[in-house]
């Protein structure tokens, strides 16, 4: 006895006709995306709580051979944290992992979007935790590095935002974050460029500059974006695996 499945809304996921006992395909993927997709919230929590927790706790840190104390949020990076805290390393690391993670469970769990569109979008999105990867393995001693980690992580979503919202513009049930993302695009270049004005690499830089306050609200910005995603796809493939356990349960 065969069964098939129909696309009466824009959010349904397409399924593969089944015969005799056999679960349908669709059971087991949108699940398996939607824990995936939770990366996307986890790493950005993760990695905030790191710079507030072991920022408030470090004593400060070295920098061009001279002892910079206290260490303030306001003033210096988050970066500092790494030169003499290797678990703020460590979070750079597995926020990055875990954001990447849902980045793949955020597209592969949108099945309206083909191939070619699903994967451009990983792409472009997975620009931004491999730069936090990045910094996690190349600390301010290794600026030049660092510093092209940062870039990855802060500068590209400049473009990832455009191209994104643009394709989830094309989707119903996701046309209001596509068109909110177009102008995260831009906030997100002003606030990279209020970061570079504000940013002095010289030890009364770290000591009473702004950097620390302009880098963290860039840093959150961006991830806020991943994290909406996130929810909004979790949420969606909720409602999709509920439907599913009720017409094949």
């Amino acid at each position: 006895m065969n069964t098939t499945s129909s696309h009466s809304t824009d959010d349904t996921i397409p399924s593969v006709p089944s015969s005799g006992s056999a679960k349908p395909a669709n059971k087991v993927s949108p699940n398996a995306f939607q824990w995936l997709a939770l990366g996307a919230i986890a790493g950005p929590v993760l990695f905030t709580l790191g710079w507030i927790i072991l920022g408030a706790l470090s004593p400060g840190y070295t920098a061009w051979g001279i002892h910079i104390a206290p260490y303030s949020p306001i003033s210096q990076p988050i970066s500092g944290l790494g030169v003499t805290a290797p678990f703020m390393n460590a979070i750079f690391v597995l926020s990055g992992f875990l954001l990447l993670v849902g980045v793949i469970g955020i597209f592969q769990g949108i099945r309206e979007m083909g191939a070619f569109e699903r994967w451009s979008c990983i792409v472009l999105f997975a620009f931004s935790p491999l730069g936090m990867v990045m910094d996690g393995f190349f600390t301010l001693e290794t600026i030049l590095l660092h510093t092209v980690g940062f870039l990855l992580a802060c500068a590209t979503p400049i473009l990832s935002f455009v191209v994104v919202g643009i394709t989830l513009r094309r989707i119903k049930s996701f046309r209001r974050f596509g068109n909110w993302l177009l102008l995260g695009s831009p906030l997100t270049l002003a606030l990279l460029i209020l970061y570079f004005l504000t940013f002095s690499p010289t030890v009364a830089g770290l000591q009473t500059g702004v950097a620390g306050l302009t880098e963290r609200t860039l840093g959150v910005e961006v991830h806020i974006w991943f994290v909406v995603l996130g929810v909004l796809v979790f949420q969606r493939l909720s409602g999709k695996q509920a439907r599913d356990l009720k017409k094949f349960g």
